[in-house]
């Protein structure tokens, strides 16, 4: 279809009336000859001719207005437009509006550059949206890291809590005189861990091992063993006694991890041993039972009676814990762990399990402690379909060598 010029300045017509963006044209000293009507109430000025011939430095701040006229000034020598570039522009007055423009070369009918024509679409808000959104990412990074470097030295700190050095029976004996011999080991799956252990000198001849699981990951779980912790220093005069022990701890942690909304609880077990008879005094609170290995049998379960369990610490305020008895011989080694040992699955969804875990604990029967650990991690993680723990893993055993002379 044919068209004439009155047709293109008919649809010209309505593009420059009826869109809000700016459109204006300038000579090739960088004037204005023609904007629309978005453009004239942009800039506030009365009639669309009123400021014909003026250019950016008699409407912009200097930093704006040089930019726009070397942008022009090159488009004009070159050709060359520029497409959505994002313009900050300065005014007077200090305020600061963006704008989206493309700015294209003006030519005559001869091909001639003349000048430039541009259209720009005001994004100062969608600019405003970025700056928040930019400060709430390095808001958001500023506190990951400030968590991270927390969480980091709270872990070094946890650590602090495990103690480098074990009681010797006899007191000042050498290692490889000592009557006891003692070991744990952490394999933590964060930076900070819900699993505590303790191994304590009660006596002379008595010696008391703790081990708690503080339920859920990370900081939180971290938090109950440091609570944990503090309590176990309170209440060190009922060390002897295994269920009163466990008692009185889950009374002063029932108030402390069942505040609203932050809800945990801990499976712990706690044992006395005796060096000079073998003997144990034992109380658990809903905790995995220990493994027994004896020199001269099988490995076993500590004791069978899953009914002398008592419920796991910080679930009911009154909950009550028996202390069992039972004895071990010399060349026996008793092994106590959370859960992370047998809590890996194979590739069918599968757990290791308590079962899994005492059929292999049978091929380690008279090996050392560290041996003895190792063989166990080993085991699972060959199970483990990803080759990994999914929880924290402690685990913590000692070897009656002899008995201890009375």
């Amino acid at each position: 279809m044919d068209n004439d010029n009155s047709d293109y300045g008919f649809l010209l017509e309505n593009l420059m009336d009826n869109t809000s963006d700016a459109i204006y044209f300038k000579d090739i000293e960088s004037r204005f000859i023609m904007v629309n009507e978005a453009c004239a109430e942009k800039h506030g000025w009365e009639s669309l001719d009123s400021n014909i011939g003026k250019t950016d430095f008699d409407i912009f701040a200097k930093e704006h207005a040089e930019q726009a006229y070397a942008d022009e000034q090159h488009i004009i020598k070159t050709g060359t437009p520029l497409f959505g570039i994002e313009e900050k522009e300065t005014w007077p007055d200090g305020q600061v509006t963006w704008v989206s423009t493309t700015k294209m070369p003006m030519r005559n009918e001869a091909g001639e550059v003349i000048g430039t024509f541009g259209i720009s679409r005001d994004i100062t808000q969608k600019k405003a949206a970025e700056d928040r959104a930019r400060r709430y990412a390095d808001q958001m990074r500023a506190i990951k890291e400030e968590m991270e470097e927390e969480v980091r030295m709270a872990g070094e700190l946890q650590k602090s809590f495990f103690r480098a050095t074990y009681p010797a029976f006899p007191a000042a004996a050498a290692p490889d005189e000592r009557c006891v011999d003692f070991l744990h080991r952490y394999n933590l799956n964060q930076q900070v861990s819900g699993d505590y252990c303790a191994i304590m000198r009660l006596s002379g001849t008595e010696a008391g091992i703790f081990l708690c699981d503080v339920s859920g990951l990370g900081v939180r779980a971290a938090l109950g063993t440091a609570l944990v912790r503090g309590i176990m220093q309170e209440i060190a005069a009922l060390g002897l006694d295994p269920g009163a022990y466990l008692q009185k701890m889950n009374e002063r942690l029932f108030p402390l991890l069942n505040q609203e909304g932050s809800q945990l609880s801990a499976s712990a077990c706690y044992l006395v041993l005796d060096a000079t008879t073998g003997k144990i005094r034992l109380a658990s609170a809903g905790h995995p039972l220990p493994i027994r290995f004896c020199k001269k049998g099988a490995a076993q379960w500590l004791f069978e009676d899953l009914a002398l369990r008592g419920p796991a610490l910080a679930v009911q305020a009154d909950a009550a814990y028996a202390s069992i008895d039972c004895e071990i011989d010399p060349g026996d080694a008793v092994l106590l762990f959370t859960d992370g040992l047998f809590s890996v699955c194979n590739a069918t969804g599968d757990r290791f399990g308590k079962k899994r875990l005492l059929d292999s604990a049978h091929s380690f029967t008279g090996e050392p402690l560290e041996d003895i650990f190792d063989g166990l991690e080993s085991d699972a993680l060959a199970f483990s379909s990803e080759g990994r723990f999914s929880d924290d893993v402690c685990m913590v055993g000692f070897e009656l060598r002899q008995l201890l002379p009375q």
